[in-house]
Parts: C-alpha cells; sequence; structure tokens
C-alpha cells in the first residue's frame, strides 16, 4: 500500500494532525502507516528493544527521545529486529547509528539525525502513554502516515 500524505491531507483534512517536526528519513520504506505504539525513554534504548521484540504487525513504533542527539536510540541490530517482527515503521524523535546499514533495509525509520554513540542501559522507559512532540498529542488511539513529505495522525483509520 502506497501512503501519499499530500493526498489523505486534501481528502481527510478534518481527521488529520500534521506531526510538524523535521525528521530525517532512513531505511528503503519511504512510507509506512499503522496503529500508533508509544515510547517516552531518554537516552537509553533497553525499553526500545523490548517493544520492538514484540509483534508489531500493523503498528508503528513513535518513540519520544527527547530529542537527544547525544547518543542513538536505534541501530542496525534494533532495525532487524523491527523487521524480523514485521514492525511497519519507526518514528523517533532522537537519533539512529549504522544509516548506511539501516539505508539498506526494508525498513522504514523517521529520526532527528544521526549519532555513532551507543545509548546507556538503565531499563527505564514508558510504554504506551501519550506522548507530546512539539506541541502533537499522540496517542496509541490514533493511525500514523508516513511518508517523504510528511508525518500525519489521525483518531480513525483512513486507508
Amino acid at each position: 500500500m502506497e501512503i501519499i500524505t499530500a493526498d489523505l491531507w486534501d481528502e481527510y483534512t478534518e481527521d488529520l494532525v500534521l506531526l510538524n517536526l523535521d525528521l530525517i528519513q532512513y531505511g528503503k520504506k519511504e512510507n509506512f502507516a499503522g496503529k500508533v505504539e508509544t515510547l517516552k525513554i531518554y537516552e537509553d534504548n533497553s525499553y526500545v528493544r523490548k517493544v520492538l521484540a514484540e509483534n508489531g504487525k500493523g503498528k508503528v513504533l513513535v518513540i519520544d527521545g527527547g530529542g537527544s542527539k547525544r547518543c542513538a536510540l536505534i541501530g542496525d541490530n534494533i532495525a532487524k529486529l523491527a523487521i524480523d517482527n514485521q514492525w511497519e515503521g519507526i518514528v523517533v524523535y532522537g537519533c539512529i547509528r549504522d544509516s548506511k546499514e539501516i539505508n539498506s533495509m526494508n525498513i522504514g525509520i523517521k529520526a532527528i539525525g544521526t549519532c555513532p554513540v551507543k545509548s546507556i542501559k538503565r531499563n527505564v522507559g514508558i510504554i504506551g502513554e501519550p506522548l507530546i512532540l512539539k506541541g502533537t498529542k499522540i496517542d496509541t488511539n490514533q493511525h500514523i502516515y508516513v511518508d517523504t513529505d510528511g508525518i500525519l495522525l489521525s483518531f480513525r483509520k483512513l486507508i
């Protein structure tokens, strides 16, 4: 299924909210959509691995990493885990690493940038709670639509 956010916006304007973040596309999958799963962490990716180890069919993981650029929250091993468990994609308000490898993988990831530094491992995070990213509320009752033009959210499944 090809996601074209401009067309979705034109057809469903009143149902959609724009996630107004300046994120970079990584991975071969340029568009993806699914039910939102939320994760709030800060410079600790222990819970990223936990969540992505679960079945992600039809889901997109949205990670509030606090916008930190001091370490990466996703690398090639975690990206492979997401692929293996059928996650539709990942949106991370934080950084990734291993970008060259990730860009050759069949996954869609949006992130603020890259950083070669590993995250710490304190096993701390909050799963399934509402997030607020740059003034936009995101929760697990929403559906997310992502392409190279941007990210849209809706409380009902549109496609």
